[in-house]
């Protein structure tokens, strides 16, 4: 009996903590700020302040806002997000310890490629904010055949977070011009949304 009474005890404590580790996948608000600032709890921040402006750069596009393309040679909305999608797949592989290669998107439809790419972002952030978690682990792998090229977290800094919110801007004034702008609710600075 005490047997049973421990174990059901402790399988509770531990689905009460795996729910509270389940990374959001939504970001219609930005997470509340960590209590302690480190470098990796600050570079979290900055990684949900990607996944907020994503969700709602994406936020209600419709097929004719993903066609859409700014001049002949510049990418459509689509493609843009596929790009982005792709920064975040080699943000997520550094903070899973692991070498990316080049990806493809296959053919995911726009709500399948929003909803992976926001959920890049925030198992991402939640590793960064996961105790023990340090910058220097992070390394950014690109693997090419058998050849890798290894750069420090630095380089993810100014390389793909920087090169992810670039275009989530770009997909805010493509919305724009397409006729079919930002929620002006948005509130980027304190990540929220005016009722």
């Amino acid at each position: 009996m005490k047997y049973t009474f421990t174990l059901l005890v402790s399988i509770a404590f531990a689905i009460m903590v795996s729910a509270q580790e389940t990374p959001p996948t939504s970001y219609e608000e930005i997470p509340d700020y960590p209590a302690e600032f480190t470098a990796e709890t600050v570079e979290a921040r900055m990684v949900d302040g990607l996944g907020f402006r994503y969700y709602w750069a994406t936020e209600g596009l419709q097929s004719e806002d993903l066609s859409f393309r700014p001049g002949d040679e510049a990418r459509s909305t689509r493609e843009t997000l596929e790009h982005i999608f792709g920064l975040t797949l080699v943000l997520v592989n550094s903070t899973r310890m692991i070498p990316h290669s080049s990806e493809e998107v296959m053919d995911l439809s726009f709500e399948e490629l929003r909803a992976q790419t926001l959920a890049n972002i925030a198992e991402a952030s939640q590793t960064l904010k996961s105790e023990g978690a340090r910058l220097e682990d992070f390394q950014v792998i690109f693997q090419r055949g058998e050849a890798q090229t290894i750069f420090p977290f630095w380089n993810q800094i100014n390389g793909p977070i920087a090169d992810a919110l670039w275009h989530v801007g770009q997909v805010v004034s493509f919305r724009r011009s397409s006729g079919n702008p930002l929620n002006p609710n948005v509130q980027v600075f304190i990540g929220t949304v005016r009722e």
